[in-house]
């Protein structure tokens, strides 16, 4: 494995979801760490100031480390354990799937479970299978040998998927927590890069909590921050499986970065956008521009700081997002990186002023 490999299975291994973010955050501080001055918010979010030529404008690189998965709610005195989950999911990609409960004793491992189709009414084996009927099986027979594993109702738990380098020609990896994970990596293969270039600004990392449940660390960090523009580094759900139409989403892996035209939190500032558009020109990188009408990110707080802040985001394409098992392209992680770079040493002050001269 390289360094992208190797940063890119570290970050997705660990694991981290809402408001449970200590392993990453370890990480991250790790590899923020040579890089610049560190601080942290009270919610949680790590930030790494690094100076460039000027004290302002003050740019800032944003992805979320918390990964969606789940927290135990209620312990049955059968030794089942429900959850109720933390941010996002499909129900039907949840049965049969192992997970790891994170005790204060140790990880627990389980598997989801429902009652099985062999005694259900043959009306019912068609419908899909909600959350509320589903349970986590650890093997245990009753409450107590629950307890005595350790697990106490509030314990996080999360997917049990490691980082796989896929077959093929193409350099396609398959990971859990690509949302955001591959953010985090992003930002700090970018400000490695920076390291040895000019940039007439200053630039904070920070790498944000609870974002898949309402993008709280976001709303947070950014006061601490302030401010005057914001590149949000995120997944852009990839369009090219089967099923998906054209007009629902264009954007295929191996393709190239993916702008974000339109969210529903947030219109990018336009003139960061065409800005964007105009540096990937510029590199020879190829843009594909997506709009996504039944989500958000982190940009959505970030934006509306104060009198405002122009924000954009820049995805990676990303298959089967919110899900134990994702894939990604290494061609598009590059591309990005080399966009982001670019950006930064774009945007002085005087860029940045012209950016909200209406």
């Amino acid at each position: 494995m390289d360094d992208t490999e190797t940063l890119l299975k570290e970050l997705t291994e660990a694991t981290g979801v809402p408001g449970y973010e200590d392993e990453v955050r370890e990480i991250m501080r790790r590899h923020f760490g040579p890089m610049g001055e560190l601080t942290q918010d009270r919610l949680g979010s790590l930030i790494c100031r690094k100076q460039g030529g000027a004290e302002t404008p003050r740019i800032v690189l944003a992805a979320h480390m918390d990964e969606i998965g789940f927290m135990v709610k209620h312990v049955t005195k059968e030794g089942f354990i429900k959850f109720t989950p933390l941010g996002g999911w499909w129900d039907q990609v949840l049965l049969a799937q192992r997970v790891s409960i994170r005790t204060r004793q140790g990880e627990v491992t389980g598997v989801i479970g429902a009652k099985p189709p062999h005694v259900l009414p043959e009306e019912e084996r068609k419908r899909v299978v909600e959350k509320k009927d589903m349970y986590i099986d650890i093997g245990a027979t009753s409450q107590e040998e629950v307890e005595q594993a350790g697990v106490r109702v509030g314990d996080p738990v999360v997917p049990i998927a490691g980082f796989a380098v896929l077959s093929g020609p193409g350099r396609a990896y398959l990971a859990k927590a690509l949302d955001d994970r591959v953010g985090c990596a992003l930002m700090v293969a970018a400000m490695r890069r920076l390291a040895g270039l000019n940039h007439r600004n200053a630039l904070f990392g920070v790498a944000t909590v609870q974002e898949e449940v309402g993008a709280r660390g976001a709303t947070t960090s950014v006061e601490t921050i302030n401010p005057d523009v914001a590149i949000i580094l995120e997944v852009e759900i990839a369009g090219d499986v089967p099923g998906i139409k054209p007009e629902e989403s264009a954007v295929k892996l191996g393709g190239g970065p993916a702008l974000l035209a339109y969210d529903a939190r947030m219109i990018p500032n336009l003139k960061l956008r065409d800005l964007v558009m105009d540096t990937a020109k510029d590199r020879g990188i190829a843009l594909q521009v997506s709009a996504m009408e039944g989500g958000a990110t982190d940009g959505g707080p970030i934006h509306l700081h104060r009198s405002g802040v122009p924000t954009v985001v820049l995805s990676v394409p990303t298959r089967h997002i919110h899900s134990h098992s994702a894939i990604m392209h290494r061609d598009d992680f590059d591309r990005t990186v080399e966009l982001v770079t670019a950006l930064v040493q774009a945007l002085d002050e005087k860029t940045v002023a012209g950016l909200t001269a209406w």
